[in-house]
């Protein structure tokens, strides 16, 4: 298969991508991965990016593209890629639909995943992360306690809620999504590639989308 998933941050974006990765052993792919992968292997275009991001920079679209084209040239593509989180802008997408009519992938579909601003803040705002950079389990307060309240099972150490995770930085990312990557909603839909799925499980997502290409 040859999707993108869409998503509002915290909508379960990874977890839906892990699942699909085991039904046909399509590839993930996340910008930020390709991105790291690329400045670790030091490509030309890898050393480039790698600038922007010491400098604390966004990383300029046509070295995205570059490194995007480059990966999915990689033999373990051939089976098929699911793109999370990618594109994010309008010129992304449109960029992207150049590169894959230049390399003649067709995309099978884009799904949306949708979920509750109100659920993605419950979810979101009741995770927490163990402080040991060696550990960094992630526990939740409602669905997944510790065992012992504020103290990892695994290796003992604190857990606590993340900066970017209180309700005020969690509304922020979502209010910069709905501004910067909810157009793209509409993109695809006029594209005729887009499925909306508001599945209440990361599986029932994983089925729309299968029975979607297979139909």
């Amino acid at each position: 298969m040859r999707l993108i998933l869409l998503g509002a941050p915290g909508a379960g974006k990874g977890t839906v991508a892990k699942l699909l990765t085991k039904v046909d052993g399509s590839v993930q792919i996340s910008t930020g991965d390709i991105l790291r992968g690329a400045v670790q292997a030091g490509t030309e275009l890898g050393k480039k990016a790698e600038a922007f991001m010491k400098a604390g920079d966004l990383v300029p679209d046509d070295l995205i593209m570059g490194i995007m084209e480059t990966r999915l040239q990689e033999p373990d593509c051939a089976k098929g890629f699911l793109l999370d989180g990618f594109p994010r802008t309008i010129p992304q997408a449109e960029a992207l639909k150049t590169l894959l009519a230049k390399l003649g992938i067709e995309l099978d579909v884009v799904a949306n995943i949708e979920v509750p601003r109100q659920e993605i803040l419950n979810r979101l705002t009741t995770r927490r992360t163990c402080v040991n950079p060696q550990c960094q389990a992630i526990f939740n307060v409602r669905s997944q306690p510790p065992k012992v309240d504020g103290v990892c099972d695994k290796c003992g150490s604190p857990i606590v809620q993340r900066d970017d995770e209180t309700e005020e930085a969690i509304s922020r990312r979502l209010d910069t999504y709905d501004e910067k990557t909810s157009p793209l909603i509409e993109f695809y839909r006029q594209e005729g590639l887009l499925l909306v799925v508001d599945a209440p499980t990361s599986e029932g997502v994983v089925n729309a989308i299968t029975t979607r290409i297979n139909g």
